[in-house]
């Protein structure tokens, strides 16, 4: 049995020494990049590797294309063979922000063409709850090779700008309302959120335990938000690209498919005034 979205401590903790299975650690801080790692050092899921969001799951910035652009394709597959991971491998990620650096290798996987990825539900925090082991020693592997075949889930900032006038797309931003308003920005230089776009918080998909809600009631609230759109029009965005993946597996989740990024998102779109933003009033 294969595990596309989600997947509990109870069946990771009975994988962990599984040859065919390969855990990822992508805690990180964005205010403290050194976090991440840290955390990682003083205790981490038996045979996890870790990930890094800046090194390893984003590309270089340039100041015009977001503070996590993508990754190289073929980079990033040969940093997860080091690991392990081929064809046939399942993928585990988890972190301690209700799945929202996890979801972003969990996206990033799916979109070379590997789909058997799950994100640990509940993450780090709950496995440490349920009194699962953890260990401080670090995880070695025989490489494997891992082909990639990137799908056409990407949005550029000119599909955004465009749709402006053609109103093709559904853009939903997965920020806070008040970063979503332009207020309390501390992340990028500009506050606010790119016209048309509905703000659908990324934190909204989990319960009160840090897990993803029931499908059922994540369709309802994503079928709510849309309003009769198709799910495959929805375009997902954030701050950098991040968050906005949360709300993809969420969707997935719920039954949704064919949802894309906008990878650049609103820190890319504010790198260029011409662009129309949408701004809180003084």
């Amino acid at each position: 049995m294969s595990y596309t979205t989600l997947v509990n401590g109870a069946v990771v903790a009975e994988r962990l020494h599984d040859p065919e299975w390969r855990v990822f650690d992508c805690r990180h801080q964005l205010t403290d990049p050194d976090a991440g790692a840290q955390a990682y050092a003083a205790g981490h899921l038996p045979g996890a590797f870790f990930l890094h969001l800046d090194r390893d799951l984003s590309g270089p910035t340039n100041g015009r294309n977001g503070r996590h652009p993508l990754p190289d394709p073929l980079r990033l597959a040969d940093k997860l063979g080091a690991a392990g991971v081929g064809a046939a491998t399942q993928v585990v990620a988890y972190d301690d922000a209700g799945g929202m650096l996890a979801s972003r290798l969990w996206w990033l996987l799916r979109w070379l063409g590997h789909d058997r990825v799950a994100v640990l539900d509940g993450g780090i925090d709950r496995w440490l709850a349920e009194d699962r082991p953890v260990t401080t020693e670090w995880p070695r592997s025989e490489a494997n090779v891992l082909a990639v075949a990137p799908r056409d889930w990407v949005v550029d900032s000119e599909a955004v700008l465009g749709n402006l006038h053609d109103n093709r797309l559904c853009l939903v931003d997965a920020r806070s309302p008040d970063r979503f308003r332009g207020e309390n920005e501390t992340l990028d230089l500009v506050g606010g959120h790119i016209p048309g776009a509905r703000n659908h918080f990324f934190r909204d998909n989990l319960g009160a335990d840090g897990c993803f809600l029931p499908a059922a009631d994540l369709r309802r609230r994503f079928l709510a938000l849309l309003a009769g759109r198709a799910s495959d029009e929805v375009v997902m965005s954030c701050g950098s690209g991040v968050s906005a993946c949360h709300n993809l597996l969420a969707m997935e989740i719920a039954g949704l498919h064919g949802g894309r990024l906008y990878a650049g998102s609103w820190s890319e779109w504010c790198s260029d005034p011409a662009r129309p933003m949408i701004r809180r009033e003084a």
